[in-house]
C-alpha cells in the first residue's frame, strides 16, 4: 500500500490545503496558498515539508523550492517573532535604507539574515516592497509598511515591538 500524497503533512493541514482544490482548475494552482498555510504553522517552511507539499499538489519538489526561494514572503529558515524586512532597492538606499539597516543591526546585535538569541527578532534585506515614493520603507511580518522611517528611529521601532511582545515561531 502506498502512502497518501502529502502524508507527512499533519492531517488538519493536508485537509485545509485539499479543501482549496475545487477553487482552481489544477492542484498546482494551490501552491501559494499551501505555502502560506504551512508557514503559518511554524513561521517558516522546513525543508522536510517540500516533498509532501509537492506530492499533494502533484508537482515536482523543485517547483515548490523555486517558489519558496523566489518570494521574500516565504521563509526557508526560521525567523524571529518579529521579522523585520528592510527594502534596500535603489530608491530606498538613496533615502537612507543602508543606514537604517545598520541601525537595526546595531540595536538588535545581529546582521541581516540572522535571528536574535531570544528568537524575538530576525532581520532581512529585501529587494523591493513597492513603496518607492515613501522610501525608506520596511515591513514587520505582514503588517502594513513602516514608511519614511528615519535611520535614527531604528531603536525606537525595536523598543515598540519589544513592548508588544509575543512568543517566537507561530504567527497570529
Amino acid at each position: 500500500m502506498t502512502a497518501e500524497p502529502g502524508a507527512a503533512l499533519p492531517a488538519e493541514l493536508r485537509a485545509r490545503i485539499a479543501a482549496e482544490f475545487p477553487k482552481y482548475p489544477e492542484k498546482r494552482a494551490v501552491l501559494l496558498t499551501a505555502l502560506h498555510f504551512v508557514q503559518a504553522e511554524r513561521g517558516w517552511i522546513a525543508p522536510e515539508m517540500i516533498v509532501p507539499i509537492a506530492d499533494l499538489l502533484e508537482i515536482e519538489p523543485i517547483e515548490v523550492q523555486e517558489v519558496i526561494s523566489f518570494y521574500s514572503m516565504f521563509h526557508a529558515d526560521p525567523v524571529g517573532r518579529w521579522h523585520v524586512q528592510v527594502c534596500t532597492n535603489l530608491p530606498c538606499c538613496l533615502r537612507g535604507a543602508r543606514q537604517l539597516m545598520r541601525g537595526l543591526e546595531q540595536t538588535l546585535g545581529i546582521r541581516a539574515g540572522e535571528v536574535t538569541e531570544d528568537e524575538m527578532f530576525s532581520l532581512a534585506e529585501v529587494e523591493c516592497l513597492g513603496s518607492c515614493g515613501t522610501a525608506p520603507v520596511l515591513q514587520v511580518n505582514t503588517e502594513p509598511f513602516v514608511e519614511g522611517i528615519a535611520p535614527e528611529n531604528a531603536s525606537a521601532l525595536v523598543a515598540e515591538l519589544r513592548t508588544r511582545g509575543g512568543a517566537a515561531g507561530r504567527r497570529s
